[in-house]
């Protein structure tokens, strides 16, 4: 008997262990209730950023519209695993002869991504290009290109929806344990002394890693072209030894890798808890691990943009075929593109149309807006705030100095 009672003593201490971090923990999966209307959006994007944009329109769609509205995020990792998720159901609806895969929007990613997926008419024309085009002419607040950059298709059927940069994360302190002035540029990623202690992405996982190397190969054969030493050769000449200098270079920073990680935001996580000297990363992760570890006197994680080797990406948003929801889907979009939706890129936290979580964007958002300059507000709500980001001023004159790219 006294055997028995240990026994349920002890298998209620676990059932207790087991259920009170469900019954404390927040529910983010709440389903929707009837009459509420469902947005299914495939993204790349954090939890953080999820929840954000979900807040804002759905309080937003219930101001102008008196409606409730449900987003769906799928997530089923990066933008790679996302394409392959998007070409089997595409596959199959193909094959059944479906209109679209039940899902409304793509949302985060890389130009290659949704050029590929437009290229293979799975996107369709964005109406925001039709209800505003005074934000797509030229001189507009959203350019065509930047940097050498698209921001939007010709076909209008994407168009980005903030700007990023690939650079380089390192610790500090473990640079400076290992005796090395601190890195400017790719190529001081590859120092024999990093061996083992470079934090990496897998580039066949991560868009944003993908691009990386892609620009790690461009400024080489960039370099290249106008190596003095090698003008006596054809530019064809110049622009293969430039490939093979890429892929070296690619080689050498491989050499030194600690892992290959499913998951680019791990490498910031990594660098910042000392587990990696330094990794490649988007400077929206960077500066967020940065925000989030540094303090006073104490600085754990530092993002730089490598000299001549990176450029300012956009990062798209589409509407996809046969979405259930097509009009809340156009919808969307355009809330993004709003200054109400960009100011979430922008502003600080718990500003007038700023994120309002905390442990969202840090104390400032980090990622520049696609706008260059504030646009009208909706003629039944506030005017929403010019745009204060810290980095945000670079979209407001051409970008100079050698850590914006060009390649030039």
């Amino acid at each position: 008997m006294k055997n028995l009672r240990v026994w349920w003593l002890t298998l209620g201490c676990i059932g207790l262990l087991i259920a009170l971090p469900l019954g404390l923990r927040k529910d983010s999966t709440q389903m929707p209730t009837a009459g509420t209307r469902r947005l299914v959006i495939y993204t790349p994007h954090s939890e953080t950023i999820r929840k954000e944009f979900a807040e804002a329109f759905s309080l937003h769609w219930r101001k102008t519209h008196s409606q409730d509205v449900y987003i769906d995020w799928r997530s089923p990792g990066g933008t790679s695993e996302i394409r392959l998720v998007l070409d089997a159901g595409f596959k199959a609806a193909d094959e059944g002869k479906l209109a679209g895969i039940g899902a409304d929007l793509f949302f985060g990613g890389g130009e290659p991504d949704f050029a590929s997926q437009a290229r293979k008419g799975r996107l369709v024309p964005l109406q925001v290009f039709q209800s505003h085009p005074e934000w797509f002419a030229p001189g507009g607040p959203i350019p065509e290109m930047f940097t050498g950059e698209r921001l939007w298709a010709k076909d209008r059927t994407w168009s980005s929806s903030c700007l990023s940069r690939f650079g380089i994360c390192w610790s500090p302190g473990r640079w400076q344990a290992l005796g090395l002035s601190p890195p400017t540029r790719w190529a001081d990623l590859t120092h024999p002394k990093l061996r083992g202690q470079l934090a990496l992405a897998d580039p066949t996982k991560s868009g944003s890693v993908a691009r990386t190397f892609e620009l790690i190969i461009q400024a080489e054969m960039q370099r290249s072209l106008k190596d003095p030493a090698r003008q006596g050769l054809t530019e064809a000449q110049r622009l293969a030894l430039g490939w093979t200098d890429g892929l070296r270079l690619l080689q050498r920073l491989s050499a030194n890798a600690r892992y290959f990680s499913d998951s680019s935001t791990k490498v910031p996580l990594d660098v910042a808890d000392g587990n990696a000297a330094a990794g490649m990363c988007v400077d929206y992760y960077g500066a967020a691990f940065a925000h989030q570890v540094n303090r006073p006197g104490t600085t754990r994680l530092i993002w730089t943009a490598p000299a001549a080797g990176t450029t300012v990406s956009g990062d798209p948003i589409a509407v996809l075929r046969g979405a259930p929801e097509p009009e809340l889907a156009q919808a969307f979009v355009k809330f993004v593109l709003s200054p109400e939706g960009q100011a979430l890129w922008s502003s600080p936290v718990g500003a007038p149309y700023g994120p309002a979580n905390g442990n969202s964007f840090g104390h400032r958002s980090v990622r520049m807006p696609t706008s260059r300059c504030p646009l009208s507000g909706p003629p039944s709500r506030p005017t929403a705030p010019a745009i204060t980001s810290s980095i945000a001023p670079s979209l407001l004159r051409p970008p100079s100095g050698p850590s914006v790219g060009r390649f030039g």
